[in-house]
């Protein structure tokens, strides 16, 4: 039998205080919270061993999954990782600054600039990468296979209908 948790409290509080309201969703909606924040804040430790952020990994990885030669326009990047301007700045100013990415103009377009991974920032997002998946897996592996593979699906489907929503 599955454990009972605090979701499950906060449910049973809503359904006794106000009887007519149907407060299911949050059974879902408050786990996936929960985990998010937990499996986030242990990959934020993860992270900090290459001294980066979870958000300056996920430029580092975007770039890495970009294929050779490892290189994005900014805006790029920004629409990928849904940042602003300024938010996608912010995080290329430490990344070059840490010897990670450069910026360099870009020769097809005088104005605009490119974003390339260097040889160290590959090696932290490839390392960091494999680190950050490590928690995953552990975690996933609570689940069996089956389970996992259903899980992702499900979510699938969920996100898709939010997606559709907007």
């Amino acid at each position: 039998m599955t454990q009972r948790d605090d979701v499950d409290a906060i449910v049973e509080q809503w359904r006794r205080e106000r009887t007519e309201m149907n407060p299911e969703p949050m059974a879902v909606f408050g786990r996936i919270y929960r985990l998010a924040r937990l499996v986030g804040d242990r990959q934020e430790k993860v992270y900090a061993a290459w001294g980066i952020s979870r958000g300056e990994f996920d430029v580092l990885a975007t770039l890495r999954r970009s294929g050779r030669p490892y290189t994005l326009a900014p805006k790029a990047l920004a629409a990928s990782l849904m940042l602003t301007s300024g938010g996608m700045t912010g995080r290329l100013d430490r990344l070059e600054r840490a010897g990670l990415v450069r910026r360099t103009p870009d020769p097809a377009d005088r104005r605009g600039l490119q974003v390339t991974l260097t040889d160290d920032g590959r090696r932290a997002a490839e390392e960091a990468a494999d680190a950050g998946l490590a928690v995953q897996r552990d975690l996933l592996d609570a689940l069996p296979a089956a389970d996992r593979d259903r899980l992702a699906d499900l979510l699938r489907d969920l996100l898709a209908a939010a997606e559709a929503g907007d």
